[in-house]
């Protein structure tokens, strides 16, 4: 008895010590960090305004940006905000996938829709802020893929508001160009986005906001007037009004600091880690997103008689093919934009 205790003793002795060593060995795997540069030292496509310094240094391996995660820098705070947010959409796929039956309900193929948009965009920005420092084209790629994944989020949401939160005078005022309106303003959003991206540094930074600002509120209003409409006639007995109001009013929000850098211009210098207006912005826009989900649930479970006699049977199918039109034709015009950066670069190097 004696021995089998002192052996137990001996195991969770040699477990402590192990798990002492733990930091050391995850110092030792991590890169060590090179320190991070100021805005005059990285080329003026990597700049933001009023942000001075917290910047990674170029070309770089893979491994260190990667690895970046950990580190503290100007994009860590931004890289985290939508991490968590795709992780806590992940929970949140796993609870409805135990109450919603995704595979044999067409009626729920709109919220599905829309959990799928949420996860691409949350992932696509991640991607976005933590290795578009790599190099120029990769700056450009991968921030091109961050305007596809809000271009088909602002797709799914149209699809589930309309199909969920629309009533019978709307939708039969707008059944037939409804959904292939958000498709084509999905598109034009991600196109103006790349536009703006492109001329990042050649155009006037008003030009560049709305280039990427117009397209996208245009798809918003259009997008959202069902929701609006449904607001603007709520009652008390509406369960899922609270959390459409709350999506309305985490979006406006959202988008006045994606538009205007206010606390980086009151506080130029002071918020180059931490208190961006874009971290604002991300935090904010995974708010909008948490509350639509909610709604869009609501609405599924206690409005089905509504939807299911407006919607023919074919519709949800059709909304599915309508997302996958929206995601080749982003596809491709992230495609071309590329291209045409390619191009620009390849000139540069000839000239040098």
């Amino acid at each position: 008895m004696a021995t089998m205790v002192m052996e137990s003793i001996g195991r969770v002795f040699i477990s402590l010590q192990q798990i002492r060593q733990v930091p050391r060995l995850l110092t030792e795997a991590a890169p060590s960090m090179t320190d991070t540069v100021t805005d005059s030292e990285v080329p003026v496509y990597f700049r933001e305004r009023y942000i001075f310094t917290g910047y990674r240094p170029l070309e770089q391996s893979w491994r260190y940006y990667f690895l970046s995660l950990f580190q503290r820098h100007n994009e860590t705070v931004n890289v985290w905000t939508h991490l968590l947010a795709f992780l806590l959409l992940l929970g949140k796929l796993r609870q409805l996938a135990d109450m919603v039956d995704f595979s044999n309900d067409p009626h729920s193929w709109p919220l599905l829709i829309l959990m799928l948009s949420s996860l691409t965009y949350s992932a696509f920005s991640v991607a976005a802020h933590l290795l578009g420092g790599k190099s120029e084209l990769f700056h450009y790629l991968f921030y091109f893929l961050d305007y596809v994944g809000v271009a088909q989020y602002q797709y799914g949401s149209a699809v589930a508001h309309f199909y969920y939160a629309v009533d019978e005078t709307m939708y039969r005022n707008t059944q037939g160009i409804f959904m292939p309106a958000a498709t084509i303003l999905s598109c034009l959003s991600c196109l103006g986005c790349c536009y703006g991206k492109y001329c990042n540094h050649t155009l006037p930074c008003w030009v560049r906001k709305v280039c990427q600002v117009v397209p996208s509120m245009l798809g918003y209003l259009w997008d959202s007037s069902p929701v609006a409409k449904r607001l603007l006639l709520w009652s008390s007995d509406d369960l899922a009004v609270a959390y459409h109001f709350g999506q309305v009013g985490f979006f406006l929000s959202c988008a006045f600091f994606f538009t205007f850098p206010l606390v980086e211009r009151c506080l130029p210098g002071r918020c180059d880690f931490v208190g961006q207006s874009h971290q604002m912005f991300h935090v904010l826009l995974s708010c909008c997103t948490f509350c639509q989900i909610h709604a869009s649930y609501l609405d599924y479970v206690h409005r089905r008689q509504l939807y299911s006699n407006l919607h023919e049977k074919g519709d949800a199918a059709l909304f599915v093919g309508l997302y996958m039109l929206t995601l080749v034709g982003c596809a491709l015009i992230t495609a071309f934009m590329l291209r045409k950066v390619k191009l620009v670069l390849d000139f540069k190097i000839k000239t040098k």
